[in-house]
């Protein structure tokens, strides 16, 4: 007989707060996100709290009315994690913590330790702990507090470091350690990356969870893990494709996120270099998720970043078959017409149409339009290589019969 196995999720609690740049739907919206990270992490939200302040409390980050509500529930339900949906100050959650009794997160370190259980490989799961030690450094003391002040009594006189200080300098080091092992792995994949010959490089980019692996996996005819979960790719994984008799290089990379943490930027430089190198993005976009276009924005901010913004990109508008849109009723005079309502065919008329030909409506899970997309992704890649290789185009002629 088989065991049936089930999963214990943690309870958490989310907080987030609105002021003058988030109104009540975008906190929502900010918080529906984090709790699809919470649950990606493993945990279960119980409750939300939001509070409309301007500026953050700097000793607790939320007001001490709401505090003090926040800590009757987790007192009265058992609560396991408080998660905010800002990054804390060392200062902040060292406070939070003494007062709410719990183990206190920030979206920060909710987004590392996904990626800490999503590390497959030895490479990528240096990467998260290098970030991880990074976020840690400045927060030793908020974690260890019995390590604030070297104790005294017999023994314990004369010169010597604190304990604290002594962790702080092993944390450094190993800092220092991992830095040196990700330079020389950095240099392996450089190495890699240039035997890979003449062939024309192409990167799927885009937020985290909009179909990059699925898509992936239907172009290449490979089997790269796809899940509807947050982050489910890290390792940056490389096929070589041929569409119709055109061969090229495929990479699927890490989804961005909103806020991505700038130490897992770092840490993850040389994953990112499969972006910077590529010849052409292929930046694919979840139409069917309500605010697709702060996603567009979140991703090309990223681009700017690893300054790969410039480079020549297409427009893949996938889950076409998941996209729904609000209706109006004939007789509703009241309600007004927004983006929300916009039908696909209407969103093709707004700055789409900008986009003209760089822009693709596709179902990588269903196989909708992907005629249509591999002949594009055709024309580009040969576009390319004759533009490099003008007097070799003769090796690739018009093949229009198959893609």
């Amino acid at each position: 007989m088989l065991e049936k196995k089930t999963i214990e999720y943690e309870k958490a609690v989310l907080i987030g707060v609105m002021n003058k740049d988030q109104n009540e739907e975008k906190v929502n919206e900010y918080l529906d996100e984090l709790e699809f990270l919470t649950y990606t992490a493993g945990g279960e939200v119980c409750k939300r709290f939001v509070q409309r302040i301007d500026l953050p409390n700097p000793k607790t980050y939320i007001g001490s009315g709401k505090m003090l509500e926040v800590e009757a529930y987790v007192k009265s339900n058992d609560i396991g994690s408080v998660i905010f949906d800002d990054e804390l100050t060392p200062g902040q959650q060292r406070n939070i913590e003494r007062q709410l009794k719990c183990k206190i997160l920030d979206r920060t370190s909710l987004i590392l330790d996904i990626f800490a259980q999503r590390a497959q490989t030895s490479y990528a799961r240096t990467q998260v702990e290098l970030a991880q030690y990074e976020y840690l450094l400045p927060r030793l003391t908020g974690l260890w507090t019995h390590l604030e002040r070297q104790k005294g009594g017999i023994g314990m006189r004369g010169p010597g470091e604190t304990e604290i200080e002594t962790d702080r300098r092993i944390v450094r080091d190993r800092i220092s350690l991992l830095k040196k092992k990700l330079l020389k792995v950095d240099k392996q994949m450089e190495t890699q990356r240039g035997n890979r010959g003449a062939l024309v490089r192409v990167a799927l980019v885009g937020y985290t969870n909009v179909g990059k692996s699925t898509l992936m996996n239907v172009i290449s005819k490979s089997d790269v893990f796809a899940e509807n979960k947050l982050f489910a790719t890290l390792d940056t994984t490389v096929r070589k494709v041929v569409i119709g008799n055109l061969p090229f290089l495929l990479s699927d990379t890490v989804g961005f996120i909103r806020k991505l943490p700038t130490q897992l930027v770092e840490s993850f430089k040389s994953t990112l270099d499969e972006v910077r190198e590529a010849d052409l993005l292929l930046h694919v976009v979840d139409i069917s998720h309500p605010n697709f276009e702060e996603h567009i924005d979140s991703v090309n901010q990223i681009l700017t970043e690893i300054k790969s913004s410039d480079k020549k990109t297409i427009m893949v508008f996938n889950k076409i078959d998941q996209y729904e849109h609000k209706t109006i009723d004939d007789d509703d005079l009241v309600t007004e017409k927004t983006n929300k309502h916009f039908t696909i065919e209407e969103w093709k008329n707004t700055w789409m149409r900008r986009v003209g030909d760089r822009a693709l409506f596709i179902s990588a899970l269903n196989k909708e339009n992907l005629e249509e997309f591999r002949k594009r992704v055709y024309d580009e890649v040969r576009d390319i290589h004759i533009t490099r290789f003008p007097y070799n185009n003769f090796l690739y002629p018009e093949h229009l019969d198959e893609y």
